[in-house]
């Protein structure tokens, strides 16, 4: 069987085999797999139409079809099964307890509280562990994330739950959404007097898509208008029907200003976990847990909020957090007290990362400092190639042209104080709704801030600054002055939403539709030594207007589409226009005039976009 030939380059026979191949490969990896020079497929791409680097980051769509050209088939390892592969070939694994049911202890449950803004989720946690979290936050809307335990007596017995606090505004879904992943039980506030709302609403999906047990707060019932009994039947639309109904969900009537029941809602969270979960781990393996928060901090350095979720986290542990890694030089809890140990469910502050880790990323304890550097610099690099190829929009030669004449784009520069923060910011960004003739890109993001490197990396790219409450620092706002780089200061995220909205939108090309202004038939010609053609025109209807935008009709067809009327006169006066019923005299840009054409005028209005 011959080999096949794509794009004019004769390659290798796949024959139906499987290449594996990362998210955001290069034509290098995908030839290191089939054992050819990366040189020939990139000409075979080229004379496909796509110019491709053999370095550059390909996307999945073009390596599976580069992929069937030639007869295998190429399958991308999603991120998670390229982790798990990553892992295992260190001989380590994540997600299970080690050992049997004999090593299994009781721990407490995970709790995060969702809901929508405004209905009471931080006056609610304030009542519960007895701290002002609301009062310094702009706006009123949590902008950190962070976790703590409290203890509440259940049958005399005193349990520990541990609660993630987290974001209020809808920016910030893909946060909830991943707080849910690491929670057990959700407690979704709504308020009495106000009912279910559209972040209610996503709040229920995130938990149930999650598969986590719900206790709903209804809270506010302290206040006028307050309808505890219409909240139940609004809930069971969602599926949330309670005990009292003949259902399963525990709904407590709250009131977190007056402090009213809030034991009872914590009571109601250790009794849905003992009859719906089973809360157990090894406490005495290495550790496993996920980052809920981790910011840079100017005194200690990269700092992490850390759930353990199995096994025991101790000072002097060698640790990798997606691509951080370090060795645990001290812990501190929710109170700022020093923790020598952390046991499953236990929220401490870990200082010793060399780097900031991103919310939500995998920690987990390793031999040595090797191990975890060597895991760290592989997810780093797998990282940056799925970006690079998430970022690289497919351009063909045909279009290329077009593409660098018409595409604007607005780059940004992101920092903020926290990674859970410019996380959320980004995908928020990102989803804004905009036509395809403009793009919005993110270059770079960062924890801390505003330095002269992002500066100076602003400048070379035309890209926009964003802080997230964060400052310039050092000779950075004084070299953005220089250079013309806009750094944007926000501490509250919708605000930076709405303007990069409305800055995209002012990107974009107006549009224009034609209004027409009048018709009039030429009824003689005048020919004219110095100005050409004159046409003696009866205007129709409309208007006749000097230097308006013209086009000529000759029997009902369009023989010329754009011309200009270049003068205009009411019997020997110049005049601006002419209008219907009147006679006039005109000259245009277009000298091949006949009696009987017609000259119909218009002007292109922007229209205005929704």
């Amino acid at each position: 069987m011959r080999a096949p030939e794509v794009g004019g380059v004769r390659l290798p026979d796949g024959r139906g085999q499987v290449l594996r191949l990362a998210q955001g490969a290069s034509l290098s990896d995908f030839a290191d797999k089939i054992d050819v020079n990366p040189s020939q497929l990139v000409q075979a791409l080229f004379n496909l139409g796509e110019m491709v680097t053999a370095t550059q980051s390909v996307t999945p769509e073009t390596l599976q079809l580069l992929g069937e050209e030639m007869g295998y088939k190429v399958q991308i390892v999603s991120p998670e099964d390229e982790d798990r592969e990553l892992l295992e070939s260190f001989d380590l694994s994540f997600g299970e307890d080690e050992g049997g049911e004999e090593d299994l202890e009781r721990r407490p449950a995970v709790v995060t509280v969702m809901g929508h803004v405004d209905h009471g989720k931080t006056r609610l946690l304030d009542s519960i562990r007895s701290a002002k979290v609301g009062e310094g936050e702009a706006g009123g809307i949590t902008q950190h994330i962070g976790a703590y335990q409290v203890t509440v007596p259940v049958d005399d017995v005193e349990r520990t739950i541990t609660f993630i606090d987290t974001p209020g505004h809808e920016a910030f879904t893909a946060m909830r959404a991943r707080g849910a992943k690491s929670t057990d039980i959700a407690i979704i506030v709504v308020a009495a007097d106000d009912g279910v709302m559209p972040q209610t609403v996503e709040a229920i999906n995130h938990a149930q898509a999650a598969d986590v047990p719900i206790v709903v707060a209804v809270n506010k019932i302290d206040k006028e208008g307050a309808q505890p009994d219409k909240i139940r039947g609004q809930m069971t639309e969602y599926g949330l029907v309670p005990e009292e109904y003949g259902g399963d969900t525990m709904f407590v009537d709250i009131s977190a200003k007056q402090n009213l029941n809030i034991d009872s809602l914590l009571e109601a969270v250790v009794l849905t976990a003992d009859a719906a979960l089973d809360l157990r781990a090894n406490p005495d393996m290495d550790a496993q847990g996920v980052a809920i928060e981790a910011h840079l901090d100017r005194g200690r350095g990269p700092v992490a909020t850390v759930l353990i979720q199995r096994g025991t986290l101790r000072v002097g542990d060698s640790i990798v957090a997606g691509d951080a890694y370090g060795r645990v030089r001290r812990m501190v809890d929710e109170h700022g007290q020093d923790v020598e140990e952390a046991t499953p469910s236990r929220p401490v502050q870990v200082i010793g990362l060399t780097s900031v880790c991103g919310a939500g990323d995998t920690l987990m304890v390793v031999d040595e400092d090797r191990t975890a550097r060597q895991i760290a610099d592989r997810r780093n690099a797998r990282k940056r190639n799925a970006m690079a190829a998430r970022s690289r929009r497919r351009i063909s030669l045909e279009d290329l042209d077009s593409h660098l004449k018409e595409t604007s784009q607005l780059n940004l520069i992101i920092k903020g104080d926290n990674s859970g923060t410019v996380e959320a910011l980004e995908e928020a960004l990102m989803g804004i709704e905009i036509d395809d003739e403009v793009q919005l890109r993110v270059i770079d993001r960062g924890v801390g801030a505003v330095t002269e490197t992002n500066v100076n990396l602003a400048a070379a790219s035309d890209a926009v600054i964003i802080g997230f409450n964060v400052r310039a620092e050092g000779k950075a706002t004084e070299m953005a002055n220089r250079e013309g780089v806009d750094i944007r200061y926000y501490s509250i995220i919708y605000q930076a939403i709405d303007e990069i909205e409305s800055a995209l939108k002012g990107m974009l090309k107006p549009i224009y539709e034609e209004k027409q202004l009048g018709q009039a038939e030429i009824r003689q010609i005048f020919r004219s030594s110095k100005v050409g053609n004159i046409a003696g025109c009866m205007v129709l209807d409309g208007i006749m207007r000097r230097n308006a935008k013209a086009r000529l009709i000759r029997d009902g067809n369009v023989v010329v589409e754009e011309m200009t009327v270049s003068s205009l006169r009411r019997e020997k006066d110049d005049v601006t226009e002419v209008r219907e019923g009147f006679e006039c005299g005109l000259t245009v840009t277009y000298s091949d005039i006949k009696i009987g054409d017609v000259i119909e005028t218009y002007e292109l209005v922007e229209k205005p976009r929704d």
